[in-house]
């Protein structure tokens, strides 16, 4: 564990300068886009940190490939070269995205020869533990494989759209899967503690840890749709790695078979446990765009995090909320793997979705008050960003915070929004805050 420890820490430290140095990049050729109507920041920044995350994976890949101790994974190359081939080609359509955003259906058809580049060169879901039943034939071997990498790389990019999101996210995910994986391998070879998916786990670490601080609210960088695709595929390698080439003879009577139920299921349910946000996230906006008859790939501003900023949390609260989602999920479903009896895990999985779920709901109360507030004062302006049923309060900004009640009602009769603040008006009508008032 300390050597997959040392290479995250590498990896971090090189995407760390890299990212310093595409920053500096970027700014000196202005290699960054306008903004976009969906886009949360009001500054243009830079896109291209997922180019650093890249450099900094590559290099790290670089190294482990002359440690002795990595030697097994690097035994058979042809899997690592595809794995760090399509790294590279994904980067690169993500960078060609991020600065001329590409059509949808170009990005979908790289992300399909991407995925299928990886699986024809063997990293494919061969069984799955569910009772070691093994997949049908290699025809649909190869295919579900495309379908998991090209799922996984849309959900990751979907989640994409506040500071510090995805890299926060990957890097709990991934820290959880670090150990998950380095478990297993113990479990299921004792003689060798090193493999595939371990040491993509401890990179991905290692290239979020290095990559956030740039990336932190407010962003000087973003990692764009070229290190979000990145870190989705190096994902959905890793899962697959795991779980889809897991020895079916290994699920017997005294191993991870029937006498261990629930651990046999693991390899399987926590990588969908890790990837639980993204994945809710993605199938969500499917269904939305679908059932209006749009493109599944059509932007929007619905995902979690922009409802969660709707709902009155601030930008950093949003991000932390969907960080305890993302950490209760996954260090619960681990617990069932490393710790008996099962009711330590299924009570740390329901003390921390009641405190999760109370702090995703808190700014409702909040608002409630707040709205009581305002609507009670007579002859007053009435601010549409406090009433949800307004169709108005969807122009606001996201990030103004809900004032405290004696703010909002106070004895000057004033209502401060941060903003400025709004007097009192004569007329008994309600004046929304964006109307204008010259309108004829």
């Amino acid at each position: 564990m300390v050597m997959l420890a040392l290479m995250a820490f590498a990896t971090a430290l090189v995407t760390f300068g890299f990212s310093f140095a595409i920053r500096r990049l970027s700014l000196k050729y202005k290699l960054y886009p306008k903004i976009r109507e969906r886009d949360v920041h009001t500054t243009p920044t830079p896109r291209l940190g997922g180019v650093a995350m890249f450099l900094g994976i590559l290099v790290a890949f670089i190294v482990a490939s002359q440690i002795e101790f990595f030697h097994v994974i690097f035994a058979q190359p042809g899997p690592v070269l595809a794995i760090v081939g399509a790294a590279f080609l994904i980067v690169l359509v993500g960078v060609l995205d991020d600065l001329w955003d590409l059509d949808w259906t170009i990005k979908l058809a790289a992300q399909l020869g991407i995925a299928a580049l990886v699986a024809w060169q063997g990293v494919q879901i061969l069984s799955l533990p569910i009772g070691g039943i093994t997949v049908g034939s290699p025809t649909m071997s190869f295919l579900l494989t495309i379908f998991v990498i090209v799922l996984v790389m849309n959900a990751v990019n979907f989640i994409d759209g506040l500071d510090g999101l995805v890299a926060g996210v990957s890097l709990i995910s991934n820290g959880v899967f670090l150990i998950y994986s380095y478990l297993l391998a113990r479990e299921t070879s004792p003689s060798n503690y090193f493999n595939l998916a371990s040491l993509i786990a401890a990179v991905l670490v290692g290239a979020c840890a290095g990559f956030l601080p740039f990336n932190w609210h407010k962003a000087r960088l973003f990692m764009g749709d070229a290190g979000s695709m990145l870190v989705g595929l190096l994902m959905a390698v890793a899962a697959i790695a795991v779980t889809g080439q897991i020895d079916p003879s290994a699920f017997t009577e005294t191993g991870l078979g029937k006498s261990q139920l629930l651990p046999a299921f693991l390899p399987i349910m926590l990588p969908f446990a890790i990837l639980l946000l993204p994945l809710v996230d993605f199938s969500l906006a499917v269904l939305r765009r679908v059932s209006a008859g749009k493109s599944p790939f059509t932007a929007d501003r619905k995902h979690l995090h922009h409802r969660l900023l709707d709902m009155g949390h601030s930008h950093l609260q949003a991000v932390l909320i969907l960080y305890t989602w993302t950490a209760v999920v996954s260090i619960g479903f681990l617990l069932f793997f490393i710790v008996k009896p099962y009711a330590i895990a299924i009570v740390f999985l329901i003390v921390g979705t009641i405190i999760s779920t109370v702090l995703t709901v808190l700014p409702l109360t909040r608002r409630q008050k707040a709205e009581v507030a305002i609507q009670s004062l007579k002859d007053d302006a009435v601010l549409a960003e406090y009433d949800p049923l307004d169709a108005a309060s969807n122009k606001f900004g996201d990030d103004i915070p809900v004032p405290a009640e004696d703010v909002i009602a106070g004895a000057t009769g004033q209502i401060n929004l941060g903003e400025g603040i709004v007097k009192r008006g004569k007329s008994a009508s309600p004046k929304f805050a964006d109307e204008n008032e010259n309108k004829g």
